[in-house]
């Protein structure tokens, strides 16, 4: 990035957003959570246009009741968020019975990614075990061809895109799991939801992936965490919901990786591609969030990150006989 250049000139291929996981939503209900017209709300008073739908549940589902609450705030979707197994065969069923709701109201809504999160090996609350955090050989060998598969049925079924994203206590956390996904799986069906907090906190390196791969690149999200916290991560074996409760997730520029330099990387992608504000909060006082997410907006756009016109093209192209995605 030169002194001369100018954000929008810098970025003008990165539309910016935000999720509920900043306001410190996690589920689809929960006492600790604010209402969701709070949320949509305060997601307006921060000055953000674009937004992704969150935990399933917690807004309104009815694509028409989603499309007034929108609409009334001048509000559009980027994409849906869902979790799902793709190393369980067994349990194909039951994961599309999770899935395909949100990729329908996704679509409803207007949007074309689908940000799949693997399930956490530990219990998000309480950090307990809940499987070996370990994938088997068998396991490993079919999850590149499962996401593949429910990437062709999303795209060919809803014209959403499965971006699959790395997530702390998932079997998709350190940059050898995400570039064996990625050196295993299709890029035509399925790609990365660079995260790039949780590539920090997995200790990868977001420049080296996005210099890599960044043809696989479909969507982002953009956090901060505190290295001191990633120590005691490690020196604790924290779980990911105690690492959070200690604060790991930071707003910017507090933490790693440098926001200013996975924007001017991404900027030099040659892709348009959305990339959404997070910063893990669960739990949180009301007041809390709505502040950080002006600081935010703000530093981001000081970095080079001020757009908010719709991606085009939304990352990877699209197999051959499905149409580009329209602006708007």
């Amino acid at each position: 990035m030169t002194s001369s250049s100018s954000p929008r000139t810098t970025a003008g291929n990165l539309c910016l957003g935000s999720a509920p996981d900043s306001w410190g939503v996690w589920f689809a209900e929960d006492e600790h959570q604010v209402p969701y017209t709070r949320f949509l709300d305060e997601l307006v008073q921060a000055g953000y246009e674009w937004l992704e739908l969150g935990p399933y549940g917690y807004l309104p589902t009815e694509p028409e009741r989603l499309a007034e609450e929108l609409s009334a705030r001048g509000l559009k979707v980027s994409g849906g968020t869902v979790f799902g197994a793709l190393h369980r065969p067994e349990a194909w069923d039951e994961m599309l019975a999770e899935v395909l709701p949100v990729a329908r109201l996704t679509a409803a809504a207007g949007a074309h990614h689908l940000v799949f999160i693997p399930p956490m090996y530990r219990d998000e609350k309480t950090g307990a075990f809940t499987e070996s955090p370990e994938l088997t050989a068998p396991q490993w060998a079919g999850f590149g061809r499962a996401a593949d598969r429910l990437g062709k049925l999303l795209l060919e079924e809803y014209d959403v895109r499965l971006v699959l994203h790395p997530h702390a206590d998932t079997h998709i956390q350190t940059q050898p799991e995400i570039e064996r996904f990625l050196n295993e799986s299709d890029p035509r069906y399925a790609n990365l939801c660079l995260d790039t907090g949780h590539v920090a906190y997995g200790g990868g390196d977001n420049l080296d992936l996005i210099r890599r791969f960044g043809e696989r690149v479909g969507y982002v999200h953009i956090k901060q965490m505190d290295p001191a916290v990633l120590a005691q991560v490690t020196e604790e074996k924290l779980s990911f919901g105690e690492a959070v409760k200690r604060g790991v997730c930071v707003e910017p520029p507090a933490g790693v990786p440098d926001p200013a330099g996975v924007i001017e990387a991404l900027a030099g992608l040659d892709a348009e591609l959305f990339v959404i504000v997070e910063q893990d909060l669960y739990p949180c006082a009301p007041e809390v969030p709505l502040p950080i997410a002006v600081r935010t907006r703000q530093v981001l756009g000081e970095s080079g990150l001020t757009g908010t016109r719709r991606p085009r093209s939304g990352g990877p192209a699209l197999p051959s006989g499905n149409p580009a995605l329209s602006s708007n």
